[in-house]
């Protein structure tokens, strides 16, 4: 097949959108900002889901399930929240149509509601509503819940996976007894979110602390994991909110403490999305579309087959079967592509594009040799084995890919940021993409006018900041924060 992909250099928003079409992820809904997610594309997020899932679990946390439609007067109860949420929320009025006499279908006046519905922008106010009937004594906490779910923010500006008006992700959402407790937790799944993007999606991210502007609506404060992409910009990947007592005291939500005194539960909140594909697909995809990662490919390993007849064909099945059946029972996710009157140039191609880690060639003449003729997707390059070593070896090259792709993403990251100490050089720098580390004197003001000049944003606060002996790139002044600005997404 002729993959038809606009190269990234040419332009990267269509390279984009070709790889996610072609490759069969995704394609447009029909309404404007929706997305259907493709088997293939839901494929790799049940992988990326599972892995969080797992992690989620095994530090002690539970699924549950909330309504998707909130009243409307719920959302009025944060005030920080709902000013963050309005201009995103879509909103229920009435609750039947009917047709007129000319068989056009139109709202019943007669079922408008007493109180508007929202379609959760987000979990928070439902939950809390809920918690203040579950939540009496400290013997009630803490809960730890978490929901894989979809919501809706009526976006004006979408792209496939990045920002779509409705989207999957999961959110967690944690009542304690103290603060401390609270913001161990909040930490606990950013280190969940960082350890996944590293070690599973192979995308090295920053993580640190989002400034007053850039935090969660009615969050204390906000925790980020960001990633850079291939063309250089940002990529907020996850965040992990300490709310303090914000949602408790809007929900009016107490518990009486082991000394018999009542105090309001103190909370945290946390996500990560569909967004998460879009991150994977501009981080690793080249120009012949992706390149996946082995822990999140739905297949690692694609045996393309050649063959004229039915004897040939099986044949080679009886021949390398016994070799696949170990594979497979090693947990290697193995495709074999028998499908008939299909080049097995087309099937390359196909599963280039796709992203498949390995292929594995086989035909008459690798038979007579013992040889197999394996393709690595990362570097797209071809290699020869014998197949007395095929299981061995295909264990190895998957984990070599996977730690390829990181440390060249890693590499690409660290040649892209750069720290600068004047305005000027900042404004050439930004403007040429990347991550710009710098000093920043933790003013609104200062933030706002960097944004308004430059379109950059301050992506996160690093953990490892040093302030120190540093001024604030624009207004000269003692740096009270170390910064990292880019473009975003």
């Amino acid at each position: 097949m002729s993959k038809g992909i606009t190269q990234k250099s040419e332009d990267h928003s269509k390279w984009y959108t070709d790889v996610i079409t072609k490759a069969q992820l995704a394609d447009y809904g029909p309404v404007k900002g929706t997305m259907v997610i493709k088997p293939y594309g839901f494929a790799i997020w049940e992988l990326v889901k599972d892995e969080f899932d797992k992690q989620f679990k095994a530090t002690g946390h539970q699924n549950a399930y909330f309504p998707l439609f909130i009243p409307k007067s719920f959302l009025a109860k944060e005030a920080d929240h709902v000013e963050g949420f309005a201009k995103e929320c879509a909103i229920v009025t009435h609750s039947r149509l009917m047709s007129d006499e000319d068989n056009s279908i139109k709202v019943d006046p007669s079922s408008k509601l007493e109180e508007e519905i929202i379609v959760r922008p987000t979990s928070e106010t439902v939950i809390w509503h809920m918690y203040k009937k579950w939540i009496n004594s400290y013997r009630d906490l803490p809960i730890l819940i978490n929901q894989w779910a979809n919501v809706v923010r009526w976006e004006m500006r979408t792209r496939l996976f990045l920002r779509t008006s409705e989207f999957l992700w999961q959110e967690g959402h944690t009542a304690h007894s103290t603060e401390s407790e609270a913001r161990e937790e909040t930490l606990k799944i950013l280190d969940i979110y960082e350890s996944v993007s590293k070690n599973h999606l192979a995308i090295p991210v920053l993580t640190g602390k989002k400034s007053e502007s850039e935090k969660f609506a009615g969050a204390v404060d906000t925790y980020c994991i960001e990633a850079m992409m291939g063309d250089k910009r940002a990529l907020q990947a996850g965040t992990s909110h300490y709310l303090g007592q914000n949602f408790a005291k809007a929900f009016d939500v107490k518990f009486q403490t082991d000394s018999n005194t009542e105090e309001y539960v103190y909370a945290s909140s946390w996500g990560v999305s569909t967004r998460l594909i879009g991150a994977i697909i501009m981080v690793h995809g080249d120009d012949n579309g992706l390149r996946l990662p082995p822990s999140i490919a739905p297949t690692q390993v694609v045996i393309v087959p050649f063959f004229k007849n039915d004897e040939e064909i099986n044949n080679i099945k009886k021949y390398i079967d016994p070799y696949l059946k170990e594979l497979e029972s090693k947990g290697i996710r193995i495709l074999l592509d028998d499908r008939e009157k299909i080049s097995p140039g087309f099937k390359f191609n196909e599963w280039e594009l796709k992203g498949v880690p390995v292929r594995i060639e086989i035909g008459a003449k690798e038979i007579e040799s013992n040889q197999l003729t394996i393709f690595r997707r990362d570097i797209n390059q071809k290699e020869k084995t014998p197949i007395n070593t095929l299981t061995n070896y295909i264990q190895d090259m998957l984990d070599q890919i996977q730690q390829n792709l990181f440390q060249q993403a890693d590499k690409f990251r660290k040649e892209n940021t750069f720290t600068v100490d004047s305005y000027e050089e900042f404004k050439t720098v930004i403007n040429k993409g990347g991550f710009v580390r710098c000093g920043w004197d933790g003013t609104e003001i200062t933030e706002k006018h960097i944004k308004d000049e430059t379109k950059a944003t301050i992506r996160c606060i690093p953990f490892d900041e040093s302030p120190e002996n540093k001024q604030c790139i624009f207004s000269g002044k003692d740096a009270l924060h170390e910064a990292i600005f880019a473009k975003a997404y």
